[in-house]
């Protein structure tokens, strides 16, 4: 990781899923109004493969969160954070000389506008040396995602470490994640190439036919034949899953009023990839999924408080009309 010098506790042992992935301090407006017109700010923590990571943990399922912060006040906050949420942390780089990335999100129901400033930021500097650092036994998933490919050669270096390093005992699970801004001026191509590499990929609908011309999920597995599963996110009509060996499988997704989308898909990837692990059939793993993303669509938080376990074991399994008609509101589903 460049020469940073910095400091690492190490390992993630006993972990089932390792994330691999930037976080930042996220402001967000404290009070109605365009952005330019606030004068008060609250400051969170934000980050796709984090968000996983802080899902899996609430849903019972052990998991690290590989990345680097600076050594600064935002720093601190991500590791207490994305700590606090039972997440192994030991993984995570304090590097002394870059400082933590940040970003700056409007809320909005349609769609919350970011602006980064994470340029030159700890976590852009990783490289695969990262995963020297790592004790990997015993891990089943390591989860990456298209942004950290973004990030810079060093970053995109490690992506390739990672979908390189022989399956022995883990799966890789790569999330497209696209951000457009990220790609501004460079070629994503990329992406498809690593995504081909992974045995599981998520990926929208949307992003699959901006980054790849792919209209159906037909037409995304043309694009990537070699994953054993592939899962298109629909948005609100659904989720296919296509693996090879199997017919395809469709799952609606729940009716919800959505409150804000930013974290939707990574609550969805953290209760698909633990209901996978539970050895769920690829509908009920579909379900998990969508429960869990309108779940994160009820609030403005990327990460939220998971329904009761017996609740969502009973609404997974109900029967396809019952499941149809289900709307979850603010206080669970009905």
């Amino acid at each position: 990781m460049g020469d940073s010098g910095g400091s690492l506790s190490g390992g993630v042992t006993g972990a089932r899923v390792v994330c691999l992935g930037e976080t930042m301090a996220v402001f967000v407006p404290a009070e109605a109004g365009p952005a330019e017109a606030v004068t008060a700010w609250t400051r969170t923590v934000g980050g796709a493969e984090s968000n996983v990571a802080s899902t899996l943990a609430r849903l019972g399922v052990r998991s690290a969160w590989v990345s680097a912060v600076g050594a600064d006040p935002f720093g601190r906050a991500v590791l207490a954070a994305v700590g606090s949420a039972g997440v192994d942390v030991s993984g995570v780089l304090v590097d002394p000389s870059r400082p933590t990335g940040l970003y700056v999100k409007e809320s909005d129901a349609a769609g919350s506008p970011v602006r980064y400033y994470r340029r030159g930021s700890a976590a852009s500097a990783m490289g695969p040396d990262t995963l020297d650092r790592l004790d990997l036994a015993g891990v089943e998933v390591i989860h990456i995602s298209g942004i950290t490919a973004a990030l810079s050669p060093d970053c995109l270096a490690l992506l390739w470490a990672v979908v390189d390093l022989p399956r022995t005992t883990h799966q890789v699970s790569f999330d497209l994640n696209w951000r457009p801004a990220l790609w501004a001026g460079a070629d994503p191509a990329v992406l498809r190439e690593l995504a081909d590499r992974a045995d599981t990929v998520l990926v929208g609908a949307d992003e699959a036919e901006t980054v790849w011309g792919a209209k159906s999920p037909a037409e995304v597995r043309a694009v990537l034949p070699t994953p054993r599963t592939l899962v298109v996110k629909q948005g609100a009509v659904g989720a296919t899953l296509l693996r090879h060996g199997l017919p395809e499988v469709f799952e609606p997704a729940l009716a919800v009023e959505v409150v804000e989308p930013v974290g939707a898909g990574d609550a969805f990837a953290a209760g698909y990839l633990a209901a996978e692990l539970a050895g769920s059939s690829p509908a009920r793993a579909l379900r998990c999924g969508h429960v869990r993303a309108a779940t994160v669509l009820r609030t403005h938080h990327d990460v939220a408080e998971p329904l009761a376990a017996d609740v969502v074991d009973r609404l997974v399994d109900v029967d396809a009309a019952t499941w149809a008609a289900t709307e979850l509101t603010g206080f669970g589903d009905r």
